[in-house]
């Protein structure tokens, strides 16, 4: 990305190169890949140099839009403090719920743990309907998998903030690497 910068201010910003007309010249896209560093400041164009101190996690955070700064010849640009999305569901005036994230990613461990059981629910109908018996192992694995489901929604219940909630999907550096939340159980396995 780069910056105009006009009276020390900037001007315009490019995230791709693009014709500029600076003054009352003309300048093609090209000149963004083909001239150097020193040239296109001579134009006032700065190669924008980008802070993400304060960039969090857009899954759990609703970051600011970068402002540009330019200061000691470098244009920066940087996010301002993120906020983070509601983690419990919010109801307005008028009744109407905003899904919080604890809402959020419970439905998504419930659809993971749904599809998982699928191959095997036709042993389960099969089996209710006065069928051959499902298998031992099949029933077990298919009680750990509802189990874990249960204890992860647990889990993401018992979250206090946004950051400890996402603290329960980071990975730790062990071998095989694991996560507080855990993982379903695999048949088989």
């Amino acid at each position: 990305m780069w910056a105009l910068v006009e009276s020390d201010n900037v001007t315009q910003v490019f995230t791709r190169p693009k014709g500029i007309t600076v003054g009352e010249v003309n300048y093609p896209s090209n000149i963004f890949m083909l001239w150097t560093a020193s040239e296109l400041e001579a134009l006032g164009i700065y190669e924008i140099v980008i802070d993400n101190t304060n960039l969090k996690d857009k899954e759990y955070y609703i970051n600011t839009n970068q402002s540009f700064d330019f200061a000691d010849g470098v244009v920066t640009a940087s996010y301002g403090v993120a906020t983070p999305k509601a983690i419990d569901d919010v109801t307005d005036e008028d009744g109407n719920v905003t899904r919080g994230l604890k809402y959020n990613h419970k439905q998504i461990i419930n659809s993971q743990a749904g599809g998982i059981l699928q191959d095997t629910d036709w042993m389960v109908v099969r089996a209710a309907e006065g069928g051959t018996p499902v298998p031992s192992d099949i029933t077990t694995w298919r009680a750990a998998v509802r189990t874990k489901s249960n204890d992860m929604c647990t889990a993401i219940d018992g979250a206090t903030d946004v950051d400890a909630l996402a603290a329960l999907y980071e990975y730790n550096d062990a071998e095989p690497p694991v996560r507080p939340l855990g993982e379903f159980p695999e048949l088989g396995a």
